[in-house]
């Protein structure tokens, strides 16, 4: 048992639990040889094997110039901030909507929820497109639906009906960024590249929509709601012609034996050792591949920056290289098939994956937090509304301003406490890697969002005597409590549906049980998700090994 997880009796070597070397003096002898078949980056002291492996073909985006590649995501993260003010727009504006459109506060919840409600069914379509068609095509759509949706939401008039329609479809809009802009830095980038362009990414999606509060009431304020929608309309459309001619398809049909980031686990002694480093794929310590103790001696390295001039061949190609397409070919909207996988079969793999103990344990655990921000975010105005505060939009647009604080001050935390924890317990485990070893950060989350959500209950049920700045700070300490896991579709379509459930009810609840009491329950019920993460901790071993023995994928022939 390693630091508290159970062993399997089942298989020798359960996938997921893998080897690691700190420094050349722990690494059996002949592991720091070089294997001539693999092509490395020898740009550090050390060379790296790249995962995954680059074809020879130009076309293959791991072959793109890194300022190119760098250039397609800027815009994409750029595009993403655009989307991501889409689900808070609405955020400071609620008595202005309400009185508006002579309508319950509810009523105006709905307007998010049913945004949401969007981005979950359109995020679960646009996956298994992309996977099939790739991502080009959605990323225009999305692009085209944010002007469409921001011009029809800010002429919708006084029509309640024709506004939500209009918000459903911005949240068709912001579903490809949200679901797919993070697997076009693994299309585009080698694992030991991801960190800071994840980093980038997730702050464009997540940090910009805390931002967006505070600056909507002040626009709200002087040039009225309907500007919000407008700016959107008119920056997205400013966007969309770099997006034509500057981001290409990234998804790419590379042979299976060169995806070696998504390669199956062997034996230990079977697969290319691994040393720790940072994992420039989701912004925390993963170890990528380095030595190969297959290799016969010390072979010849295959230089490779990221530029196909730059690179050295030194071994037989496998076939011809392909052309490099036309730049008129690299901007249509398809080039062709990414898998010759079924298209609906694609669309309902993910559902049986909510059987798996450990899908379930994390779409609660980051889905929850979510939609307890969600839900702080649509009852904010009616707490400040009234007496001794009677906060406006402005003021409850600045609100937002400790959440945005807390969004950065979680992506640092979490990146400091994933590195340390992990690199720590694989030392403390004699070089053994669990994946439960990351489960730990849930303390983080345990700590601070149940803080923040008992806190934010305590404060908010008396700002007359603790004011605005004790709720803003508990705000905050919930949105530090968001420690991120990596995003799939179960977890975009858990977390964007719960949040669309909330907006029907907060606002009852408040009514009927109080800000104080709703917000205890609340509390202790995330309290209880993160204790489900000590099971998860101590059996989570043997579960990977019962469900790789037992895959629901082909037992319900989706595989």
């Amino acid at each position: 048992m390693g630091l508290g997880v159970l062993n399997d009796s089942k298989m020798e070597h359960v996938p997921g639990t893998s080897l690691f070397y700190d420094d050349n003096a722990s690494r059996p002898a002949g592991t720091t040889e070089v294997d001539s078949r693999l092509k490395y980056d020898t740009s550090r002291p050390i060379p790296i094997i790249l995962v995954p492996q680059p074809s020879d073909d130009p076309n293959d985006p791991l072959n793109w110039p890194l300022w190119k590649r760098d250039l397609i995501l800027l815009l994409l993260s750029i595009l993403s901030v655009m989307a991501s003010t889409l689900s808070p727009l609405l955020a400071a504006n609620t008595l202005t909507l309400s009185l508006h459109f002579r309508t319950t506060f509810t009523e105006v919840a709905l307007l998010t929820g049913y945004h949401l409600c969007g981005v979950g069914v359109a995020g679960f379509l646009f996956v298994a497109s992309a996977r099939v068609w790739g991502k080009r095509h959605l990323y225009l759509l999305g692009n085209v639906l944010l002007i469409v949706s921001s011009i029809w939401g800010g002429a919708s008039g006084r029509n309640y009906k024709s506004f939500l329609w209009a918000r459903v479809f911005q949240g068709v809009a912001l579903a490809p960024f949200e679901a797919l802009v993070n697997a076009s830095v693994g299309d585009l980038y080698f694992v030991h590249e991801r960190g800071k362009r994840m980093a980038l990414s997730n702050l464009a999606l997540f940090g910009g929509a805390f931002f967006t509060p505070v600056l909507v009431g002040k626009i709200t304020h002087t040039l009225g709601w309907q500007w919000t929608f407008y700016f959107v309309a008119i920056f997205s459309g400013a966007l969309l012609p770099f997006v034509i001619l500057f981001v290409p398809e990234t998804a790419y049909r590379r042979a299976d034996h060169l995806n070696t980031d998504l390669a199956g686990q062997g034996t230990p002694h079977s697969q290319p050792q691994l040393r720790p480093g940072h994992d420039e794929f989701s912004g925390e310590t993963t170890y990528s591949h380095l030595e190969s103790p297959t290799a016969s001696g010390i072979g010849s390295l295959e230089k490779h920056t990221g530029d196909m001039e730059s690179r050295q061949l030194t071994h037989p190609s496998q076939g011809p290289i392909p052309q490099k397409v036309s730049f008129a070919k690299s901007i249509l909207p398809f080039n062709g098939r990414k898998t010759d996988e079924n298209f609906f079969k694609l669309l309902l793999r993910p559902l049986p994956l909510f059987l798996h103990p450990a899908i379930i344990w994390g779409c609660l655990i980051q889905g929850t937090v979510i939609g307890w921000t969600v839900m702080i975010g649509v009852v904010l105005a009616a707490i400040f509304l009234g007496p001794p505060l009677f906060f406006d939009e402005v003021k409850t647009g600045y609100m937002y301003t400790g959440a945005f604080v807390g969004a950065i001050l979680g992506f640092i935390l979490s990146g400091i406490l994933a590195d340390w924890s992990t690199k720590l317990m694989i030392r403390r485990n004699k070089g053994v890697y669990e994946p439960e070893f990351r489960i730990v950060l849930v303390i983080a989350q345990l700590i601070l969002s149940c803080a923040g959500l008992y806190g934010f209950g305590i404060t908010g049920n008396n700002v007359a005597r603790y004011g605005w700045f004790w709720p803003d700070f508990f705000f905050a300490l919930v949105v530090m409590g968001d420690i991120a896991v990596e995003a799939f579709t179960c977890l975009l379509i858990f977390k964007n549906m719960f949040s669309f459930g909330l907006t029907w009810s907060a606002y009852n609840w408040l009514l009927e049980a109080g800000t104080l009491r709703t917000f205890i329950i609340i509390a202790s019920v995330q309290a209880g998700i993160c204790l489900l993460s000590i099971p998860m901790y101590i059996f989570g071993k043997r579960n990977r090994s019962f469900f790789h023995r037992h895959d629901i994928l082909k037992l319900t022939h989706l595989a």
